[in-house]
């Protein structure tokens, strides 16, 4: 009994150290990927007309005298040359598939090793991935990092990747730990810390069936339109920055393509890149009032409130209409730049056109505010409260001027609804026990003393010097 349990333990401490020495020897290291995969990579030239480069990608061999790669590589070329190891292979398309943004070539007369393909189906989170490509040109470059996100898309999902991609790495390849291909490194967000995207293999599987359908389908607009609506409806901001470029190379004329591209933009914070989409936008149709307004939205988060300014009122030019939002945009650029009458005006005409704009009387209020007309701030505060009545900045500003005008008694609920907002909110409780002091309720005073002590002892000293002490 005692040789069954001693070789028991043995057995026990010896499994885990097999499986481990077995899961090291199975996962190569990143040196043994590279060599087991680079010479199945290749650059993708994109020439006009005249022969000349206007594009360049990369492309994974997956068969004898076929390349996969992004769509978007080859997209407007008129030619297309595939390099292998310095040597240049005329090219011609043979699948493509707009909406998942891959395709393979056909390359005669080409033979190297080919890719061992992969299967994303069961790809977790963290596991350890390597990019392969042609960034900027450099041939045969290697990133590594873990599968960061699988973003569910229709048919299938984006891996997200740590493993840089830049410019030029479009259509490289996406190896697991085996070498085996996961998809075609196909965009990154710009400005953004780890959000490189790939597509999966399984959408080249896919490719030859959806060929035909594809190629029909995508020459409607209402097609880029219906994708761009999913995506938005889906809140996929990263897939529908990607659907958008697309969209925007597939018919460069198509303002709405430039629009859904800024729009996108916008999503992810990148303000200067929904500016250039929207500015191009409107260079296809000036009378394009909602990117007039997006953009002038983009010009005040970006200080640019002059821009902001005659972006407003171009959209005004076009739809005078239904124009609440242009006059409220134009109140903000005119606040920003402290021209407080243009913006009381501005707020006014927006509020006529639409009185249920609680942001819009809250800002009236402050205008007014400002220009020491308290009974009309006053006013419009509660215009914004009674739309909107868990604002507590707004209930916090009226106590205020509740409190200037001496209607100490208004100040109290004003203060109080702040706290049943925010039961901590200092600053609050501070004035609460001021209005209380003032208005003659030292016991109240008192027990507002007691809980700030708790809360901000050395804002309630200094309540106590003001209001108690007295």
């Amino acid at each position: 009994m005692d040789f069954f349990v001693r070789h028991c333990k043995i057995l026990c401490i010896l499994i885990p150290s097999i499986l481990f020495i077995a899961h090291n020897a199975y996962a190569k290291t990143a040196s043994q990927v590279f060599e087991a995969v680079s010479s199945s990579i290749v650059i993708i030239l994109a020439l006009d007309a005249n022969g000349d480069t206007k594009g360049l990608g990369s492309g994974v061999i997956l068969s004898e005298g076929v390349v996969a790669t992004n769509y978007h590589v080859i997209q407007e070329a008129k030619k297309v040359k595939v390099v292998h190891q310095g040597k240049e292979y005329l090219a011609t398309l043979q699948h493509y598939d707009w909406d998942r943004d891959v395709c393979t070539l056909s390359v005669s007369g080409f033979r190297a090793p080919v890719v061992v393909i992969g299967d994303t189906n069961h790809l977790k989170i963290g596991a350890q991935v390597y990019a392969i490509g042609a960034p900027q040109g450099l041939e045969l470059t290697l990133t590594e990092g873990i599968i960061s996100s699988l973003r569910k898309v229709e048919g299938g999902h984006y891996i997200q990747t740590t493993a840089a991609i830049s410019p030029g790495s479009s259509g490289g390849g996406l190896f697991d730990e085996q070498g085996h291909l996961l998809g075609l490194t196909s965009f990154y967000i710009a400005e953004s810390q780890s959000l490189n995207f790939a597509v999966p293999i399984e959408w080249i599987k896919e490719l030859p069936k959806r060929h035909i359908a594809e190629a029909k389908e995508t020459e409607s607009s209402l097609y880029w339109i219906n994708k761009a609506l999913l995506l938005e409806k889906n809140e996929d901001w990263p897939a529908l920055v990607h659907h958008s470029l697309c969209w925007t190379k597939a018919k460069p004329e198509d303002a709405v393509s430039w629009f859904s591209l800024g729009f996108a933009y916008n999503k992810i914070g990148h303000v200067d890149n929904a500016i250039e989409a929207f500015s191009k936008a409107l260079s296809l149709d000036s009378n394009y009032a909602l990117a007039w307004h997006n953009i002038g939205v983009m010009y005040g988060l970006s200080e640019q409130n002059e821009k902001a300014i005659e972006a407003f009122l171009q959209e005004l030019r076009v739809n005078p209409e239904e124009s609440a939002g242009a006059w409220y945009g134009l109140g903000v650029a005119y606040r920003g730049l402290g021209q407080t009458q243009k913006s009381i005006e501005a707020f006014r005409e927006s509020l006529r056109i639409n009185p249920d704009d609680a942001l819009a009387w809250s800002l009236l209020g402050f205008a007014y505010d400002t220009t020491h007309q308290t009974e009309k701030a006053i006013n419009a505060f509660l215009q914004s409260l009674r739309i909107n009545t868990d604002d507590s900045m707004v209930w916090h500003k009226l106590g205020n001027l509740y409190g200037i005008s001496k209607q100490y008694g208004k100040a109290i609920e004003a203060f109080l609804q702040v706290l049943r907002i925010d039961p901590n909110d200092a600053s609050a409780m501070y004035n609460l026990g001021l209005a209380y002091s003032l208005s003659g309720q030292k016991g109240q005073a008192m027990d507002v003393y007691k809980q700030l002590k708790n809360l901000n002892p050395e804002k309630a000293n200094e309540f106590f010097e003001k209001a108690i002490l007295p």
